[in-house]
């Protein structure tokens, strides 16, 4: 189970160097609605975290189902972060390769489209090579063993995206929302300079994320009381 929290490259649009700042505007001039005031230096601000050349991680949450000594079900989730993004994606990394690339499953909420494409382009950029897991060029759909909760849901349906609090309500699981939302990273990031309540964010996420997989295979929910957080 996987989640990462983003933001902007840079705490400002100002702090672009010329080329990126050309680059951004032209993005933002597409992204832009006709009644949407904003400038491109206030679009990027909120909206740069989204896409990863304009972007950064700051948080990676990973967790794991487990059977406790009783014999319960249980899930372990850690939340590591690092002012150094490249540091942050190489221990990243570190924690992917303990694992048997033939066996390791991943599974993240919209995770196709958003959180591993955008970890694996992260570490390109930084000149991070891919661990095997996360190579996914020139392999078969079947061959992937990545699993994503939002694609669970559509049951082939692609109309429709279904944000994860939203999916948490319907089944009755308790929101990862009540410290924070994911439109504030940012500004928690550069303004308040607090970085271990975006990790706890993350990690939250993380758990609704792990309660949910369950009930989309039709399994009883992990007790609150065998849900180990790891700060």
């Amino acid at each position: 189970m996987l989640d990462i929290e983003t933001v902007a490259s840079h705490a400002s649009y100002e702090q672009l160097d010329e080329r990126m700042q050309t680059l951004w505007n032209k993005k933002a001039a597409r992204l832009r609605k006709p009644d949407d005031a904003r400038t491109d230096a206030e679009m990027f601000y909120e909206q740069g975290a989204i896409y990863a050349e304009f972007g950064r991680v700051v948080s990676i949450a990973f967790g794991g189902f487990f059977w406790n000594d009783e014999d319960e079900l249980a899930f372990k989730v850690r939340s590591f972060s690092n002012s150094d993004e490249a540091a942050l994606l190489r221990e990243f990394k570190e924690l992917v390769e303990k694992y048997p690339a033939e066996q390791l499953v991943m599974c993240a909420h919209n995770g196709k489209e958003f959180d591993f494409p955008y970890l694996c382009r992260r570490m390109l950029i930084h000149g991070i090579e891919l661990p095997r897991a996360m190579q996914l060029a020139g392999k078969k759909p079947w061959e992937i063993l990545h699993q994503d909760t939002l694609e669970l849901w559509k049951f082939g349906d692609y109309k429709n995206y279904t944000g994860l609090d939203l999916l948490a309500a319907v089944f009755g699981i308790a929101s990862s929302k009540n410290e924070m939302s994911g439109a504030e990273v940012t500004p928690t990031f550069y303004e308040d300079n607090d970085i271990e309540k975006i990790n706890r964010y993350c990690r939250e996420d993380v758990v609704v994320l792990a309660q949910l997989y369950l009930c989309l295979h039709s399994q009883k929910m992990v007790a609150d009381e065998n849900i180990i957080r790891v700060e």
